[in-house]
């Protein structure tokens, strides 16, 4: 996908990006760069294009809360050890 292609973007993103638009057109902004803030808005909302493809956000994490704990309790012991190994030097 080119840069600044809006082909994995839905309709819905669409609309709006278009509404923030005119909205911003309306205030006096270029159209250039109403166009601009009006996608940065979409993406900032949204998290990019939801269609397969786009750069939308990540599936949710399925991790249990064991494997949650777990990575938290590894990751306390590396801060002590971390920290007892500044203390020695």
């Amino acid at each position: 996908m080119p840069r600044g292609d809006k082909g994995k973007y839905t309709d819905k993103q669409v609309r709006k990006a278009e509404h923030i638009a005119e909205s911003y057109e309306a205030r006096g902004v270029p159209e250039a760069q109403a166009e601009a803030r009006a996608w940065a808005t979409v993406n900032k909302d949204d998290g990019g294009g939801k269609k397969p493809g786009g750069s939308g956000r990540a599936k949710v994490s399925t991790r249990t809360a064991e494997e949650r704990s777990a990575s938290a309790r590894k990751g306390a012991a590396t801060r002590r050890r971390n920290a007892a190994e500044r203390k020695a030097d």
